[in-house]
Order: structure tokens, then sequence, then C-alpha cells
């Protein structure tokens, strides 16, 4: 269940107002500040509904969420996932009436959802602050982009060895007490079967390059993934 609540964490030591700062006076952001609210989603829980109305940017203070897009088959498929602190949405601010993706809780979040009228107000004023925030927001395409190019190019091993370098190294930091994935969701970031999931990851246990436990990970030889990414 969504907890709505402003104490949820400190906006003086918020990331986001101190980047902000940089771009605007005080007296600017209270405005964004007084246009926006804090939440709390719980893991599974949607954030943002695909092709529902866009009205605000988020801000993920805390968790990790996954962009996820429904195929007109109704087949699902994740184009990336990222943790906080992350501005996300900004795609949306311009160019789309509606959310292109659907945002899901991987795990409890806290966001503030910031009203894009708002934020469109002072875009104007300040170009330089929507210019950096912009460029924060796309980083995270980045790596859709390239998951876009293993699939392309790689097969099965190859696709799900570069998915669990990134979310190793860039979502988890490492960690693999966190590193929490279902197969069923690397099978939607891979655009593969579960099946083929479940096998390869098992081929990688063996053979030492990760461990799992559960549905914990944890990544034993980067260097090999690297090499079998490379390979394809």
């Amino acid at each position: 269940m969504i907890e709505e609540t402003r104490q949820l964490y400190d906006c003086q030591q918020c990331i986001f107002r101190i980047l902000s700062s940089n771009y605007m006076p005080a007296g600017d952001f209270e405005i964004l500040r007084r246009a926006s609210v804090q939440l709390r989603f719980e893991k599974g829980e949607t954030i943002l509904k695909q092709g529902a109305k866009s009205h605000h940017l988020i801000f993920l203070h805390k968790g990790i969420v996954k962009f996820s897009y429904q195929y007109s088959t109704g087949k699902n498929y994740i184009m990336t996932i990222v943790s906080g602190p992350k501005l996300l949405g900004a795609a949306n601010l311009f160019f789309k009436e509606t959310n292109i993706f659907s945002l899901v809780a991987m795990e409890s979040c806290e966001i503030c959802l910031i009203d894009n009228k708002a934020m469109r107000t002072l875009a104007l004023k300040h170009s330089d602050f929507i210019l950096a925030m912009c460029e924060r927001t796309m980083e995270m395409f980045q790596a859709s982009i390239f998951n876009f190019i293993s699939m392309a190019h790689n097969q099965v091993h190859g696709r799900l060895a570069d998915i669990l370098l990134y979310l190793w190294n860039d979502v988890y930091h490492k960690n693999p007490d966190e590193f929490i994935v279902t197969r069923k969701e690397l099978a939607e970031f891979a655009a593969c079967s579960h099946e083929n999931v479940i096998t390869t990851l098992s081929k990688f246990n063996k053979e030492g390059i990760i461990t799992l436990e559960g549905k914990k990970i944890r990544i034993n030889d980067p260097e090999k993934l690297n090499e079998i990414s490379k390979k394809g």
C-alpha cells in the first residue's frame, strides 16, 4: 500500500535539492517543493503506469525500480533497472502526455512526485537547470540502449552476462545481500525464456562464475562474465 507522508526524508538534505541549488535560488526551489509530495511504495507496486497520463517527474530518493514495457501481445519486457538517488521521467516532460513505460518498485522505495507544470515553469526561467536534470535522467537510458545492442548480437549467455554485470556494478553496487532478482525479471530483461535463464544461471553457478543462494546472486568472476559478454 502506498504511504503518503511529508516526513520520509529531510528536503534540506535531499540530493535533488542540493543539485538544484547550483542552478536556482532557494525561493524558486520552494516552488518545486510545494508542488511535490513524498510517497513510499512497497515491492511490486506500480509507481507509474504505462499509457496513463503523465503529470509528474519522479525523484527516486531510495530503492530500486524497473522500467517495464508491455507489448501489444501482453508480454512484458524490462527496459532497464535503476537504483536511487535518481531523477526519473524527464523524457515525458516536454514530449509525451502519457507514460511510455510502467515504473515498478523492486523493493521498498521512497520517492518524490514532482509536478510537471511547476517543473516547466522553472525550466523557462532556469534553462541550465532543466538541461542538467535532463542530462542526468538520460544517463539511465544508456543501459537500456546497450541492452538492446546485446540482445541483437548476443546469445542468451552473452545477454545474461551483460545484465548480471550491469546489475552487480551499477544497481546493487557489488552487495550480494541486496542483489536479489527473480528469474522471471531476468528473463524479461534479457528477452528470453524463463527456462533459458535457469539453465544459463545454473551453468554459471556450476563453473564458479556466480554463486546462487535462492534469489540472491553473488558475482565471483566478473572478468569471466566480461569475456562471455564479448564473445556473445
